[in-house]
This record gives structure tokens, C-alpha cells and sequence, in this order.
């Protein structure tokens, strides 16, 4: 009955924390005038900040526009690029364009100045672009044989526009003459991604030099997309294929460099989306590289990531010639998956391990079922009823260990207070007791690493599943991203500046599920933390972090701890019988215990170490 009193009250006090917490913060607020002078006073900062990180960031070779009216200017610039001269000069741009992508090709450089996704919007309504305004620069650096140094960037291409069996073909050609050119060659298919790039050189074996090496230079600022910067980031990473298919990533949250060989593809992913770019025959070798840009939250700040390639490409006989591939799309398996030949799913995030292969083998195509028959958010509860009830039977071992150590309570009692002075004896005869239940203390720990491998794919699920982003459930606009019931006019470090409902919903799941289980049997030792208190912060603790996570996740931990705290009401009170288990004990105890090796091994350690205490 005492026992029961504790649990009432720790529960009064809980509540009256967090109670006093949210008013201390309610009565310590600023004032409207106070915040609007903070609000200006930061977006100078943020501002301020923006404009020097792309200052020292800027991944892009800007070359002066050259004035086309200028007769003497255009002698002068066909005169520095000598050979390649030839090509008549011209700033005009190329339009790709089919239902999902929209490419931009200017004839300055022949790269891709605008990538637009068709069919998807940012956080706040505006078309996604993972290429604009000089965010990225792709260009070929070589020497030729008068020992000039050039990059394709300052070239200027001639464009030519067919179609071939109903793809659009875009030939850029940086002329020396009629019949000798560098050329680049986009191929474009309906409604698809990817697009084919082919890089070829013709008659220039005596153009550029032998004796000298043609290198790759990719360049890319990841623009952002989502309406927080830093969760963003977080899951913007340089992923790359080398080495006979082994993936490797770049560090997420610094600034990283590696140099590989046999790079098949390079990923500059952006959360959602990704630029690709792929090989039929692998890179011999590449420097890669990857810059962190954000280091706070920031509601201003437009890029995450600063990645750089330099890829080493192969002349031979004088000539160049390299079968590559685009891909400017969302880092969605349903789409990825169509590229099996080069891999390109294995850019998505599913996690490490076997933890990996859940989320992708398991979860994944799961949820993508679910999602074609139900709701989104309807799918996430239906998928955690499942995943629950499959794993019910491990619910059951553990709450099964709790109930045998329960009654062993007593008996353990006794013993702590027969060799309240004899800490080496008390744990032998505790351990010999358990011996003789046929109970181990550490059976209720194994159901909980058994649901790692579950937990920490789930973990990886919610925030990078693209069948989530920006579906909606009840008050969450996005499933993939924090749900906000209200917005605090003041910025709570590690909290955020908003209130999420779910997260809040999660952790009073979890915190009457921690009284169920740990917070009834949790004994205190005297000089030892008290652990009861712990495990009622823990709830409080998971609600600071899940503010600022997928509300997805969240969710599916509210309805995950709602069936289990069902499930193990029903184990008690229709399943298991103190009585019986009590009975059975008794019968262990009967029965003649033959010790593994292990368990010989620790109890003679034991013994000695008692044996030396008495001498």
C-alpha cells in the first residue's frame, strides 16, 4: 500500500515539475518589444553570417561575363583559349524537360546551371531546385600541347537539340575546328531522372597534352529544402560507391576529405533529394571532399553541405571518352530502384549492419504496402500494431523474469540483511539463489537487446523515408519532420523554439510504461543514485529530443507503448499467477542444479576471493 502511495505522488511531482518549468518559462518570456528587436537583430546576424559563409564557401568558378558586343574583349578571350577559340561565343541556355526534371544547359561551360524537380515543393511552397543561381560548377581541367591550362567552364559549346526515339539529345561541342571538338551529350527519357552523359573528345590528339592528366572538378552547395536547417543537415551527407561496391559516406556533421579509387558513383545527398553522379566503368581515382556550413538553427541560412569532387579521367591515344549519368531526383527507393545496374539505391540511409537491412528488406517495402491502402499516418499505427504483436512472446519472457524476481523479493531482502556486512558473501548466496529458481537476473535483459536491431531501424526509418515527407496526420503537416501545436516567442536550448504534441504524447506513454515495469521492482542502494527517479526522467528527457525529430517517429512510439502497456496488463492480470510461479521456484529449487563451465568457473573466483578476505 505504501508503495502505491509512492507511485501517486512521484506522479503529483512529475507533473508539478514540469508544471513549474513551463511557467518559469512562461513568466520569463520577453516582451514584444523586446522580441521584435531580438527578431531584426538576428536576421542582420544570420544575414551577416550567409554572406561571409558563401564568401569562403563558394564552390564556383565565377568567371566574368564576357561582353559579346565587345569586339576586342572576344579577340582577346578567343586569343587566351587558343585552339579552342574557334567556337563562336554565346551566353544562351538550353531547356531539358520532360514530366519530372527540368535542366537548364548553358552554352558557357556545357554544364547544368538549373536543376528543378517538377513535382515537389520545399517546406514553404517553393519549387525544389537542387542546382541554381552558381550553387554548383562542373567543368574538366586539362593542359594542351601549346601548355595552356584550361577548364571547360570557360569554354563555349556549340548546342545542337534532336530527338532520337523520343528522347531529347543535347550535343554541346567546344570546337577547335569544323571536325575536331570536345563534346558533351545529354540524353533526356520521358519521365525520368536520369539522364545520360556522355563525354568525348574527337581529333584532339594533337590539341591537348600527352603528358599531362584530365581531371573531373564536380562542385555542389546543397541548398535547403526544409524548414529546420540543422535536422536537415543532419541527413545531408556525401555517399560514394568504390572498390568493387563497397559504400562509404563522408562525416555528416564535419568537415571530411578522403581520397578512393574506383569510384563508381558520387551521391551529394539532400535529405530528400540527391544529385548523382554515375559511371559505366568506374573512376580510377578521386579526391572527395564535403564542408559543413551550419552551425546553429537558422531560419534564414540557404545551404547545408559544400562538396567538391575531383575525378581523374583516362586519355587514350589523345582522345577522351567516358559514359556517365545524371541523376537529379529524390532519394526515394521506389525511384532509386530503377537503376539496379548502377546501384544507385544503396545511397539511401537505411542504416548500418543488420539494422540496414530491416529497414530496407522489412520496414520499407512493409510501410510501402500499408501506404497504398491506408492513410499515411493510419499505415504508421497499423505497422506499430503488427510490429508489436510480433513481438509480443519477447514482452512476455520479460515481464515473465520480472514477475520470478519479484517473488524472489523477499528472499533477496533476507539475504541483504543476514550479509548486510559481508558484500562478497551477499552476492554469492544471491546468485546461488538464483541458481537454485532456475532464475536469471539477466534474462530480462535480453528481450530489450533482442528489440535493438527493431529500434534503432525505426530510428533510421522515420526521418529518411521519402514515402513521408510532407504527408500529413491529425496536426502534423509532416510526418517526416516535428509536428508544431505552438510556437514559443523564446528559444529553449536543446528543446527549440516550438512545442510538438506527439513527442509530448510519447514520453507520458513511456513514463506510465517505466512505472509498469523498472520504477515498481527498482531497489535503492544506499550511496547509489536513485533509480526510480532516472527511470522518471528518462520520459522527460526523451520529450527535449523527440521535439526536434520526425513526428513520425514519435507517433509510432505513442501507439508502440499505448499496445504494451495493454499487452503486459494482459499478461498480468489473465496470463501469468504469482501463485504458480511461486510453486515452481519451490520446485527449482528441489531440483539438482548442474553448473556450465562458466558458472563453476565464477563461483570458485568467488569462493577464492572470500577465502582470502577471511586470511
Amino acid at each position: 500500500m505504501e508503495e502505491k502511495k509512492f507511485d501517486v505522488n512521484s506522479i503529483i511531482g512529475f507533473v508539478l515539475i514540469f508544471g513549474i518549468l513551463i511557467f518559469m518559462f512562461y513568466q520569463n518570456q520577453p516582451t514584444p518589444e523586446e522580441l521584435a528587436a531580438e527578431k531584426a537583430k538576428q536576421e542582420q546576424i544570420d544575414a551577416a553570417k550567409a554572406s561571409e559563409t558563401l564568401e569562403k564557401t563558394s564552390t564556383t568558378t565565377q568567371t566574368p561575363q564576357l561582353d559579346l558586343e565587345d569586339s576586342t574583349a572576344v579577340a582577346n578571350y578567343q586569343g587566351a583559349l587558343g585552339a579552342f577559340g574557334f567556337t563562336k561565343p554565346s551566353n544562351d541556355i538550353t531547356i531539358l524537360e520532360n514530366d519530372v526534371l527540368l535542366l537548364k544547359i548553358s552554352n558557357k561551360g556545357g554544364q547544368v546551371v538549373e536543376a528543378k524537380m517538377k513535382n515537389f515543393v520545399t517546406y514553404d511552397s517553393v519549387p525544389v531546385y537542387l542546382v541554381k543561381d552558381g550553387n554548383s560548377s562542373f567543368g574538366l581541367d586539362f593542359s594542351t600541347a601549346d601548355n595552356r591550362v584550361l577548364n571547360t567552364a570557360d569554354l563555349f559549346f556549340e548546342p545542337s537539340l534532336t530527338t532520337s526515339n523520343g528522347n531529347q539529345v543535347l550535343s554541346l561541342k567546344a570546337k577547335t575546328s569544323n571536325n575536331q571538338f570536345l563534346e558533351y551529350r545529354y540524353e533526356m527519357k520521358p519521365n525520368d531522372y536520369l539522364v545520360d552523359f556522355t563525354i568525348r573528345s574527337q581529333g584532339l590528339n594533337g590539341v591537348l597534352s600527352n603528358s599531362k592528366p584530365v581531371s573531373l572538378d564536380w562542385q555542389l552547395k546543397g541548398i535547403r529544402h526544409s524548414k529546420s536547417i540543422k535536422y536537415e543537415n543532419r541527413y545531408t551527407r556525401l555517399t560514394y560507391n568504390h572498390e568493387d561496391d563497397k559504400i562509404s559516406k563522408l562525416s555528416e556533421g564535419s568537415d571530411d576529405e578522403e581520397t578512393e579509387e574506383n569510384i563508381k558513383w558520387i551521391s551529394y545527398r539532400q535529405h530528400f533529394f540527391s544529385s548523382i553522379l554515375a559511371a559505366d566503368e568506374p573512376f580510377k581515382s578521386g579526391v572527395l571532399s564535403s564542408k559543413n556550413l551550419v552551425e546553429e538553427e537558422s531560419r534564414t541560412f540557404g545551404f547545408t553541405k559544400d562538396y567538391a569532387s575531383v575525378l581523374q579521367l583516362e586519355v587514350e591515344g589523345g582522345e577522351i571518352s567516358k559514359d556517365l549519368h545524371w541523376f537529379f531526383g529524390p532519394t526515394d527507393v521506389k525511384v532509386l530502384s530503377n537503376y539496379e545496374t548502377l546501384g544507385l539505391d544503396d545511397s539511401i540511409p537505411f542504416g548500418w549492419g543488420i539494422f540496414g537491412w530491416i529497414n530496407r528488406y522489412v520496414f520499407t517495402p512493409f510501410y510501402s504496402l500499408l501506404s497504398d491502402f491506408f492513410p499515411y499516418g493510419v499505415a504508421i499505427i497499423i505497422m506499430t500494431i503488427l510490429v508489436r504483436l510480433a513481438m509480443s512472446p519477447v514482452t512476455y519472457k520479460s515481464y515473465l523474469s520480472q514477475a520470478k524476481m519479484k517473488v524472489l523479493k523477499p528472499e533477496i531482502t533476507e539475504l541483504g540483511e543476514k550479509y548486510k556486512d559481508n558484500a562478497m558473501k551477499k552476492q554469492q548466496e544471491t546468485m546461488k539463489l538464483y541458481g537454485k529458481a532456475g532464475v536469471s537476473p539477466m534474462s530480462g535483459c535480453v528481450p530489450a537487446i533482442i528489440q535493438m536491431p527493431i529500434f534503432y531501424a525505426l530510428f533510421m526509418f522515420f526521418p529518411t523515408s521519402f514515402a513521408l515527407r510532407q504527408k500529413s496526420f491529425l496536426w502534423a503537416d509532416d510526418l517526416s519532420s516535428f509536428d508544431t501545436i505552438f510556437e514559443l516567442p523564446f528559444y529553449i536550448p536543446l528543446y527549440g523554439d516550438h512545442v510538438s504534441l506527439f513527442p509530448i504524447l510519447a514520453s507520458i506513454a513511456i513514463f506510465f510504461y517505466m512505472m509498469m515495469t523498472t520504477g515498481q521492482n527498482m531497489p535503492t542502494q544506499p550511496g547509489m543514485p536513485n533509480m526510480k527517479f532516472i527511470m522518471y526522467l528518462m520520459p522527460f528527457m526523451m520529450l527535449f529530443f523527440f521535439n526536434n525529430y520526425a513526428s513520425g517517429l514519435s507517433l509510432y512510439y505513442f501507439v508502440s507503448n499505448l499496445i504494451t502497456i495493454g499487452i503486459m496488463l494482459v499478461i498480468k492480470n489473465f496470463i501469468l499467477d504469482n501463485d504458480k510461479i511461486h510453486a515452481q521456484i519451490q520446485e527449482n529449487k528441489k531440483k539438482p542444479k548442474k553448473e556450465n563451465k562458466f558458472q563453476r568457473k565464477m563461483r570458485e573466483m568467488m569462493e577464492q576471493a572470500e577465502a582470502q578476505k577471511k586470511n
